[in-house]
């Protein structure tokens, strides 16, 4: 694009500047010119041209209205043409557009516009030919970046050898593939993530103290699988800049397609890999192998450990990558393996076991950051010394999870050994298969609470989380011991079972305990 200061370099145009108008106006850009004589020209004028007139349309109207005409089409300014009748620019129109604040040349009588016209030509044809050869250039090299495996981070390399913008790239669970001169926080990840999830996403987004950040969409074939993220508004970006981001994103949709390919392909070997392990048989000959494709030693200690969200039966795009992420930055070889309703790792694990819970708890810190909202639990089935012992390992890890998942209360965090038998005994049950004796046990308790708005549940837990000692139950209820055995008494009225007898103490405790779970 042209500007007048641009045009008032030209010593072949012999322009002078007879008004500068507001500060800045001399350098913004010129879209076109436009010849006219019309006293309201504005229904023709395009934003941001440059009206040529030699003021003819004096006889039908005066200065100030003319100006006043050109100023409502947001005319980039006028050029007033001298001619042998008026070798000098009207007054009245130097001064309508001081007071208007639209920038005034004159140009002398020997130039005429055809000059101006041709200029102008002139330029754009240079300006597109050097963004055509510029486009040629950026995609040569950007081919070529991908090609050596430069990934993102070698097309935003590229892309800001042309154009200093704040850049970064984030696919749509929220994860940063690659940054320049921009640095996203947390939030503002999932800002992008919630944005590339709308139908459809959104041109402009509102990063907060990052300021308005403008999208291009990558991989957007259905859904959008990342997006090429720079930090200024769509308006604040040359039409040079919009197109090469355009460009740049274009070539990021094969490096997240690549990318994408390589993770399917690994994902699905390591599927394979936990059906070997839990066949057993002859295909469990096949399992050392296949941790050693992956970078585990299969000679060495291994562990399995399974993550999932609580409360939630299935798991969410992303998750197994990010596992797999996390083991990456921690050092750890793994195995990453997602399915529907969890994630599990092999891993090389050459350290104490009392070390396996610190990490496995910054896993669940990793994971929450990403998923904002769920609560991750990370279940450890134990180090084994070879890969024969993986698949009781992997079983053990799997039910560890399945009861975190249904709301074991503490940390997200357990071993097979830290979770009372009865719990793993329970979670081996559907939901459906725990409801009957949730009904049995406790359906007259909560009927009778519900009616009476009594507290016989809530004392019946409180007597056995007690141990059954009745002074420290009482204190705890904050009521009289003979309270207690009233309610006590009522309970065993209720349900037909004595908490003084151990075998019905039993069924109330595991009522209450499949209740949690259910």
């Amino acid at each position: 694009m042209f500007t007048l200061r641009s045009l008032l370099g030209d010593e072949a145009l012999e322009l002078r500047i007879l008004v500068s108008g507001p500060r800045g106006a001399l350098d913004e850009p010129v879209s076109w010119v436009h010849n006219t004589e019309l006293p309201d020209p504005s229904p023709y004028v395009r934003r941001s041209e440059l009206v040529l007139t030699n003021g003819l349309w004096a006889d039908q109207i005066g200065a100030a209205e003319f100006v006043a005409n050109v100023k409502r089409a947001q005319a980039a300014g006028i050029v007033f043409g001298l001619r042998q009748e008026r070798p000098t620019t009207p007054d009245e129109l130097v001064g309508a557009c001081r007071d208007a604040g639209v920038p005034l040349l004159e140009i002398a009588v020997t130039v005429p516009f055809t000059a101006i016209s041709e200029a102008v030509a002139t330029r754009y044809a240079e300006e597109r030919q050097s963004a055509l050869v510029g486009m040629v250039r950026r995609g040569e090299a950007l081919a070529t970046a991908i090609s050596r495996g430069a990934g993102a981070s070698g097309v935003l390399r590229v892309l800001r050898r042309d154009h200093e913008l704040p850049l970064a790239v984030v696919d749509r669970m929220g994860r940063p593939l690659a940054s320049a001169g921009a640095r996203l926080d947390a939030g503002q990840l999932q800002t992008v993530a919630a944005g590339l999830a709308r139908r459809p996403p959104p041109l402009e987004l509102d990063l907060g103290t990052a300021g308005r950040a403008t999208l291009y969409l990558v991989g957007a074939v259905g859904d959008a699988d990342a997006a090429l993220v720079c930090l200024r508004p769509v308006g604040d970006l040359t039409r040079m800049e919009q197109d090469a981001l355009d460009q740049a994103a274009r070539f990021l949709s094969l490096e997240v397609a690549k990318q994408q390919a390589m993770q399917a392909i690994e994902l699905r070997f390591a599927g394979e890999l936990l059906e070997m392990v839990l066949s057993g048989g002859s295909r469990a000959a096949e399992v050392p192998g296949r941790l050693r494709a992956f970078g585990v030693d299969a000679d060495g200690p291994l562990a399995v450990w399974t993550l999932a969200f609580a409360g939630a039966e299935a798991t969410m795009p992303g998750l197994a990558e990010a596992a797999g992420e996390f083991f990456a930055s921690a050092g750890v070889p793994v195995v990453v393996a997602g399915g529907s309703q969890d994630v599990v790792a092999v891993l090389s694990w050459r350290h104490g076991g009392e070390e396996a819970a610190p990490l496995a708890e910054r896993l669940v810190s990793a994971v929450a950051e990403r998923f904002p909202g769920r609560r991750p639990v990370v279940g450890l089935g134990g180090v084994v010394g070879e890969p024969a012992g993986l698949r009781e390992a992997l079983v053990r890890s799997r039910e560890v999870c399945r009861t975190l998942r249904r709301g074991h209360p503490g940390s997200a965090v357990r071993s097979f050994a830290e979770l009372g038998t009865h719990r793993l005994l329970l979670s081996m049950q559907d939901a459906d298969a725990l409801r009957p004796l949730v009904d049995g046990v406790l359906a007259p308790v909560r009927r009778h609470d519900a009616g009476r708005g009594g507290e016989l549940e809530a004392t019946l837990r409180a007597f056995l989380d007690h141990d059954g000692h009745w002074s420290a139950t009482a204190a705890a209820l904050h009521v009289h011991v003979n309270t207690l055995r009233n309610r006590l008494s009522k309970i065993t009225e209720l349900t037909g079972r004595d908490v003084a007898r151990t075998a019905d103490r039993v069924d109330l405790f595991l009522a209450l305990q499949a209740a949690d779970m259910t």
